[in-house]
């Protein structure tokens, strides 16, 4: 009798064991077709998804930070550290994650496409740190697993972590200095009956390399469990094999470590950003340039640059023959404009020195605004007005430039020091240039092949749709009334061209921020006759 109630139980058992397989929630499915393979941790390697019963590497397509942090979540690790796109010579079959997908909660099986390729992707995720509910990878409540054979996190008190121990743990996750630390600053939970108390030096690059100790309590108050948050990683950014500061191959410090940066749709607001961040002018110019041999590289989203996220979610590392050279101008700026080509003049005349100063409107003529919106990259200056851009009071000593107008830049001009000893208020001189667009090669300004100067170039210009309703928004920008004809034709190509993203134009947005690079080829020209300038128009200029 006690044999067959054994067996009834087994039986139950076995129906209990295949209902909470079949009713287990989806994410706990993924975390069972996910591995990192060939790691120093079961937290680091190369990502493997498995798919049908056959285990594949993953290749990437324009992931950011989040969707790696998504992966170490499903490995049961802590936060994500880095990520590495690999290059092989064997091409093999892998799967493509689409971060579109994962990003709407999709399950991890409905967002895999089948590919063959020669690359694949390597993660880091921290095996004993992470925070939760966070604003970003460097913020969250504080968890550890201190034994990396038990699947169990625990937070951490308050108390039980200080100042130095913070050091460690920002450290470890690739993050900035800490900036804050402060009970249930991310949500609360009490933390299990034994919590470590650590005692790090700052230096160490693990927290679990810390001495630790039992702590004296057997639990956290309630909104006492730690919340962490960490700057974001300190930008460091420099222009090598240049001749200034100013110009140069574009690298950056991210991750512990130097590599090139890389981009297939550079645009100028990209450009902007990165000479802000070397205290350079504005860009004059930017190349890319192709290398003998494959490098990692970071390659980066310069959309996401121009906002306000890390750089950390903006790149990926990754396997490239390319990298960028770019060129600011070191002495000259605009800020505060409406586009690239507008705002209040500063100038920096000792590049030695940090500091830029504002320009009195009485110590700047027509002649040297046009050398400055030429060594922008602009067209020619439609208004010199002071506090067009808003007013700063100018420095002790202000610069009157004696530009003749042919100059390359400002600095070339002759210049004494004014007699002015400060600007009077509404005074500092707001320059606007004109938009570098024009048409050569026909009878008139408002006719010929249509080219964009951009970064500090002249090229004929790309666009997907060429047809009336787009030549419009050229005729517009060119002063020169209504669109006439248009025409596309493949004499004398171009191997080089601007492209247009005309979508933007029509919307409003500046033309030098709808401007991208184009892969070499052969690109038919552009042709466009506008109606002639009208008499209210040329009034307006």
């Amino acid at each position: 009798m006690k044999k067959r109630h054994k067996h009834l139980n087994m039986f139950h058992l076995l129906l209990l064991l295949l209902w909470s397989s079949a009713v287990r929630p989806e994410a706990d499915n993924d975390s069972d077709d996910v591995r990192l393979v060939g790691g120093a941790s079961r937290c680091a390697g190369a990502l493997e998804v498995r798919q049908e019963a056959e285990w594949r590497r993953v290749d990437d397509d324009r992931w950011s930070m989040d969707t790696v942090a998504a992966f170490c979540k499903w490995l049961d690790c802590g936060s994500a550290v880095s990520m590495t796109k690999v290059t092989e010579d064997l091409v093999r079959p892998v799967m493509k994650v689409t971060p579109e997908c994962l990003r709407s909660g999709s399950a991890l099986k409905d967002c895999l496409l089948s590919r063959l390729s020669h690359h694949h992707v390597q993660l880091t995720c921290s095996d004993s740190v992470r925070l939760l509910n966070g604003s970003s990878q460097c913020s969250g409540r504080l968890q550890v697993k201190t034994d990396p054979s038990d699947r169990r996190w625990s937070s951490v008190c308050e108390a039980d972590l200080d100042l130095q121990d913070a050091e460690v743990v920002c450290r470890e996750l690739g993050c900035g200095a800490p900036s804050a630390l402060q009970g249930a600053l991310y949500g609360d939970l009490q933390t299990p009956p034994w919590s470590p108390e650590f005692q790090c030096g700052g230096h160490e690059s693990a927290l679990l390399d810390c001495r630790r100790s039992a702590s004296a309590r057997n639990s956290c108050s309630p909104g006492r469990a730690a919340g962490l948050t960490c700057s974001e990683p300190e930008r460091s950014v420099r222009l090598v094999g240049g001749a200034s500061q100013c110009e140069g191959t574009v690298e950056v410090y991210h991750l512990r470590t130097w590599r090139p940066v890389y981009s297939s749709l550079w645009n100028l607001q990209a450009a902007v950003v990165f000479c802000r961040w070397l205290d350079c002018g504005s860009p004059e110019s930017v190349e890319q340039q192709d290398n003998l041999a494959e490098q990692l590289v970071w390659f980066t989203d310069t959309g996401c640059v121009g906002s306000a996220a890390p750089f950390s979610d903006c790149s990926t590392s990754r396997n490239f023959s390319g990298s960028l050279k770019l060129s600011c101008s070191d002495s000259v700026r605009l800020l505060n404009g409406s586009n690239q080509c507008s705002g209040r003049l500063q100038v920096k005349t000792d590049p030695s020195d940090r500091r830029w100063s504002s320009v009195c409107e009485a110590d700047l003529d027509l002649q040297d605004a046009e050398v400055v919106c030429r060594e922008l990259g602009c067209g020619a200056p439609s208004a010199l007005q002071g506090a067009l851009y808003g007013d700063l009071q100018t420095p002790p000593w202000s610069p009157e430039f004696q530009c003749g107008g042919h100059e390359s830049a400002l600095l070339d001009c002759r210049r004494s020091a004014s007699a002015r000893n400060s600007c009077s208020p509404g005074r500092a001189a707001g320059l606007t240039c004109s938009e570098p667009v024009r048409l050569v090669g026909g009878a008139s300004r408002c006719a010929g092949t249509l080219q964009v100067k951009h970064l500090g170039e002249w090229r004929q210009v790309h666009v997907l749709v060429w047809n009336l309703q787009v030549a419009a928004a050229f005729c517009e920008r060119l002063n020169c009334g209504t669109v006439v004809s248009v025409a596309r034709s493949l004499d004398s190509p171009a191997d080089r061209a601007w492209w247009v993203r005309v979508d933007r134009l029509q919307a409003g947005e500046d033309l030098r921020d709808s401007v991208f690079h184009t892969f070499r080829r052969s690109f038919p020209n552009l042709t466009l006759i506008c109606s002639e300038l009208q008499q209210g128009a040329a009034a307006h200029v």
